[in-house]
C-alpha cells in the first residue's frame, strides 16, 4: 500500500505524515531571563519571577520553566518552624506557697565588642523572687539543666515550671530531665507571652535597670552586676504587685518564711556581699 492510500485510510493529510517537527531552542532563552531576574532579585521564588516573565510577554508553561528553574539550582530553601503541639490555655494563677510555679525565660544583649550574650531568668510566681540570672553566650538545654539542679539544691524542686516554646525549652533532653525529677513543664500558647506575663514583666525592669544602661566588656562583668543587683531586686526594692514590699519581707509577712524545722527559707537575702548600690558608686566615682 503506498502512503498516499494509507494516508487515506488514516483520514490523514499526506502533509501532517511527512512533517517533520523543527523545535526551537527556547530552553536557553527561558535560562537567560531566569538568570537575569535572580541576578537583581535574588530574593524572588519561582513563582514571583514566573509570573514577572508572564508579565513581560512570554508566554512559557509554568511545568517547562520550573523545569530549567530546578536544573539551575535556582530553588530557595524553605524555613519551616517546627511543629508544636497543641498548648493549652493555662490560666495564670498565683501560687499560696512558694516553690510551686516557677517562671522561666531568656534575654539577649550584646557585649562592648558586638558578640551576643543571653541571660536564663527563673523567678518563683509566689513572691516574685528572682531565682537565677545566669549569664553566657549560649544556653543550651544542658545548660539549663544544669541551672536547675544547682538551684535546686538549696531552694527546693517546685512541682511546675511555666516557659515558652523556645528550642531550648522543647528539647527531649530537658523534658526528660523534668519528668524524672517529677517537675511539670508548663508551655504557654505560640505568640503569646501575656501567658507568661509575671518573667516577662520581671525581664522588663532588668533591660531597663542593667542591661540597657550598662555597657558590659565581657560575661563575668554582666554576672556579677546581674547578681548584685538581684541582691537588691529580692531585699530592697519595692515590688507594686506585693503591695510594695520586698520579695523576702512578702515571705517573712505572710509566714512563708518558715519551713517545718523552722529554718529560714532559703533566699538570697543572707548573702549581702557585692552589695549594689557599692557597685553604683564605684561606677559614679
Amino acid at each position: 500500500m503506498s502512503v498516499r492510500q494509507a494516508c487515506c485510510l488514516f483520514s490523514i493529510s499526506t502533509s501532517v505524515y511527512y512533517y517533520n517537527p523543527k523545535r526551537k531552542d527556547e530552553d536557553s532563552l527561558i535560562s537567560e531571563e531566569l538568570l537575569a531576574l535572580i541576578r537583581v532579585n535574588n530574593s524572588w521564588g519561582f513563582w514571583i519571577s514566573y509570573h514577572r516573565l508572564r508579565n513581560l510577554g512570554y508566554q512559557w508553561n509554568h511545568k517547562r520553566v520550573y523545569r530549567i528553574y530546578k536544573e539551575l539550582k535556582l530553588n530557595l530553601r524553605m524555613k519551616t518552624k517546627k511543629r508544636l503541639t497543641g498548648r493549652v490555655k493555662e490560666p495564670l494563677v498565683r501560687p499560696i506557697y512558694p516553690n510551686v510555679t516557677w517562671s522561666m525565660d531568656f534575654m539577649s544583649d550584646s557585649l562592648q565588642n558586638g558578640r551576643k550574650v543571653r541571660t536564663l531568668n527563673i523567678i518563683d510566681d509566689f513572691n516574685r523572687e528572682i531565682l537565677e540570672i545566669d549569664v553566657a553566650h549560649s544556653q543550651p538545654a544542658k545548660r539549663v539543666i544544669v541551672s536547675l539542679t544547682r538551684l535546686i539544691e538549696w531552694r527546693g524542686k517546685p512541682l511546675e515550671i511555666r516557659v515558652d516554646n523556645g528550642p531550648e525549652f522543647i528539647a527531649t533532653v530537658l523534658k526528660d530531665w523534668c519528668a524524672n525529677q517529677g517537675i511539670e513543664l508548663k508551655y504557654i500558647q505560640p505568640g503569646k507571652p501575656t501567658q507568661n506575663s509575671l518573667i516577662e514583666r520581671f525581664n522588663r525592669t532588668f533591660r531597663e535597670d542593667v542591661l540597657d544602661k550598662f555597657i558590659f566588656k565581657k560575661v563575668s562583668e554582666l554576672s556579677n552586676y546581674g547578681y548584685a543587683w538581684m541582691w537588691m531586686y529580692n531585699n530592697e526594692r519595692p515590688h507594686s504587685s506585693l503591695n510594695y514590699l520586698t520579695p523576702t519581707n512578702f515571705l517573712r509577712k505572710y509566714g512563708k518564711a518558715q519551713q517545718k524545722d523552722k529554718n529560714e527559707f532559703p533566699t538570697l537575702q543572707q548573702d549581702s556581699n557585692n552589695r549594689w548600690e557599692h557597685i553604683i558608686l564605684n561606677v559614679a566615682n
